[in-house]
């Protein structure tokens, strides 16, 4: 019998369940990517087995179409089925993760090298010639005229050569040449971050400090000593357009070592990048959540920059959390996981043995928050917090809400602008003269009168980021407005960091990560506005998004203040954040989620059933209620109906139980059933394990 190579073709089709049976090639090995005939078509595939033998004839074993030049670690390959399995997810989405991008378009160079010619036909080169025939073999740049001229005179051979694809980093804040002398604490954490990569199966750390308290710089001597030991480093940070400090700090220290992968880059450049990591040219890889997957052989130190960001979670299938994948990817490669943050998670602080870094390194002390009560207030702007920002030099200005308005409606008959596709309120864009769906992306004009009625009384309600922008710019003041909707966020990071007298302005991502030593006025406008969620976590965001950007404001020798607007001034989370006081809030918080039965005391695991018709996704979704039967230690919360989402109807279950593994098992063997079950194609099935 010939040999076998167990091909899993990269397909989405839920349905499908591979791997299958090809001849084997020689030199294919786990991991080897092929192309393969699959059906009617050919499709790229990973070997994720090898057998002698197989059990269909030899006459029915096809033959791979080629072998390609590129292939995934075995450790990716059994990462990739992990995923899958505690994602309910399949094997070639999983796949689809930790596959080396596609290469795109080659960047070709001209590059000039010398020939074996003898004299120089014509008159003797000159002196800036000679230099030019000194310096090869070299990349033509912008001498290629000159090299032309050599080449008519038989000294050069020109030929185009396929080039690597520089990424460029903007560097962001004060370079440094040297590293900065450790605090006493930094120094005892250091010392216990070294002891662990030194274990031969070390337990994941959570480093827990102050904003300013230098947790970047233990990363950076941490990678330093996994680098000395031969070993890889990956460093995750939540949102890379939004956090240009951290990459520019480790691109100075370890130069060309370092590659950074995101989506941002073009294909040929995170093929490049990928590529430069898989070889082992690159030893470092900065970027967000998928960069969890970057081919690093022998890692030795995975980083979690701002370990309690939301952004680690990813939104398609399979909907891993990088920090779940990070800790089994660290657990695999025997490398030590560093799970950094002001202000951490009830889980992480559960589950990981914690570091404390309880002071800023300069010494100074936090900036003092105060309250401002609002309830008696007009308006998104407290007075005081007006007068404040015309005396600040620089501030920040968070307020989470992107457009001009929350919703519009008519005042003479009620009627209120939804989306056609979603039920949910169409949010005013003024700048753009549109209303928007921030789900589905719907847009259209703003109405002059009402659509039902007639009437001009058309009324608009709420504050976004848009209309507070325009109020602020009356200060007098650059105004930089930082939300989804800005294409470079980075520019205009550092035209706020370069501006005399500035304010930044905009929704969450103003309090992630920025390190600014010359604001010294932090504003958070409606911060009792995430507790309105009907989400367990509501109370754990609304800390975080307060203490974070607290922490932005008074690092520098002006020193600072807050001031958090908010309609509920007695909230404990938000009470907890202005006092700086992360572990109160984190021990009533995990005493909250034992007595309630949340994380991290149970695990939840979201089934969604959607169609473009409510009665085939009530049939689905009884039809896994019925399916999931009785899961030892877990109730089923649902069916319930969700809010329709581009133009489909909608419905869920949630499993909440105290053990993972059965809890996984009974919902991916009954999501299996159903989707398998041919009359229900028109049906959608999304598993969402451990949900956000």
């Amino acid at each position: 019998m010939p040999p076998v190579a167990k091909v899993e073709p990269i397909t989405t089709a839920r349905a499908l369940r591979g791997p299958f049976d090809y001849l084997r090639p020689d030199g294919v090995d786990i991991g080897s990517v092929l192309v393969v005939p699959f059906g009617h078509r050919d499709v790229v595939g990973v070997v994720v087995g090898l057998a002698d033998s197989s059990d269909l004839p030899d006459e029915r074993l096809a033959a791979p179409r080629r072998v390609l030049d590129h292939d995934l670690p075995p450790d990716l390959v059994e990462l990739a089925a992990w995923i899958a399995e505690q994602y309910c997810s399949t094997l070639a989405r999983a796949l689809a993760l930790v596959s080396p991008p596609p290469r795109g378009r080659a960047k070709l160079t001209w590059w000039a090298s010398a020939t074996v010619a003898g004299a120089p036909r014509g008159r003797r080169p000159t002196a800036r010639q000679r230099a030019l025939l000194a310096e090869l073999p070299r990349a033509a740049g912008s001498d290629l005229p000159a090299l032309r001229r050599l080449e008519a005179r038989g000294l050069v051979r020109l030929q185009r050569r396929a080039t690597r694809r520089h990424v460029e980093h903007a560097s962001v804040g004060a370079r440094r040449a040297q590293p900065p002398p450790l605090t006493a604490d930094q120094a005892r954490v250091l010392a216990d971050v070294d002891s662990a990569l030194n274990d031969s199966r070390p337990q994941p750390l959570l480093l827990h400090g102050v904003t300013g308290s230098g947790k970047t710089e233990i990363y950076l001597r941490a990678a330093a000593t996994a680098l000395a030991q031969r070993r890889g480093v990956i460093v995750l940070v939540p949102e890379i357009a939004l956090t240009p400090q951290i990459v520019s700090r480790f691109v100075d220290r370890f130069g060309d070592t370092v590659a950074v992968l995101h989506s941002k880059l073009s294909p040929g450049e995170r093929h490049d990048e990928w590529t430069r990591l898989r070889s082992g040219a690159a030893r470092v890889c900065v970027g967000p959540r998928s960069a969890v997957f970057a081919p690093i052989e022998g890692l030795g130190l995975i980083v979690l920059d701002e370990e309690h960001d939301s952004s680690y979670k990813h939104e398609g299938d399979p909907r891993y959390d990088a920090r779940h994948v990070a800790a089994r990817r660290a657990q695999q490669a025997g490398a030590l996981l560093v799970a950094g943050s002001a202000t951490p998670r009830p889980e992480s602080v559960h589950a990981l043995r914690r570091l404390r870094l309880p002071a800023r390194v300069d010494g100074r002390p936090l900036a003092p928050v105060r309250i401002v009560d609002m309830r008696e207030r007009q308006g998104p702007l407290h007075p005081d917090t007006s007068h404040a920002l015309v005396d600040a030099r620089k501030a920040i200005v968070l307020l989470n809400r992107r457009g001009w308005s929350n919703f519009v409606d008519c005042r003479s008959c009620g009627h209120a602008w939804t989306c056609p596709q979603c039920d949910v309120a169409l949010v005013l864009h003024r700048a753009q003269r549109h209303l928007a769906c921030h789900h589905c992306g719907h847009r259209e004009p703003v109405p002059e009168r009402c659509v039902t009625c007639g009437s001009i009384s058309v009324a608009r309600h709420g504050a976004g980021t848009e209309r507070l922008e325009h109020d602020l710019a009356q200060i007098g003041h650059d105004v930089f407005r930082l939300d989804a909707e800005v294409r470079d966020p980075g520019l205009l990071l550092r035209r706020f960091e370069h501006s005399e007298r500035g304010i930044l302005l905009g929704t969450q991502m103003v309090a992630k990560g920025h390190d600014f030593p010359d604001v010294t006025l932090g504003v958070v406008v409606d911060a009792d506005s995430t507790l309105r969620f009907p989400d367990f976590r509501a109370e754990e965001r609304t800390f975080a998004l307060v203490a974070q950007l607290a922490g932005r404001a008074g690092r520098g020798a002006g020193g600072g203040r807050v001031l958090v607007q908010t309609m509920a001034p007695e909230a404990a989370s938000i009470v907890a954040a202005a006092r700086h006081d992360a572990d109160g809030f984190l021990a009533a918080e995990l005493g909250r989620r034992q007595a309630l039965r949340y994380p991290p005391f149970s695990h939840l695991i979201r089934i969604v059933c959607s169609a473009s018709e409510g009665q085939a996704v009530g049939e689905a979704v009884g039809a896994i209620r019925a399916a999931l039967g009785e899961i030892p230690g877990a109730i089923v919360l649902g069916p319930a109906p969700l809010f329709r989402l581009r133009g489909r109807e909608r419905a869920q279950l949630v499993i909440k139980g105290s053990q993972r593994g059965p809890a996984i098992g009974a919902a991916g063997a009954a999501v299996a059933e159903v989707a398998g079950d041919r009359t229900r194609r028109g049906v959608a099935f999304s598993v969402d394990v451990d949900p956000q």
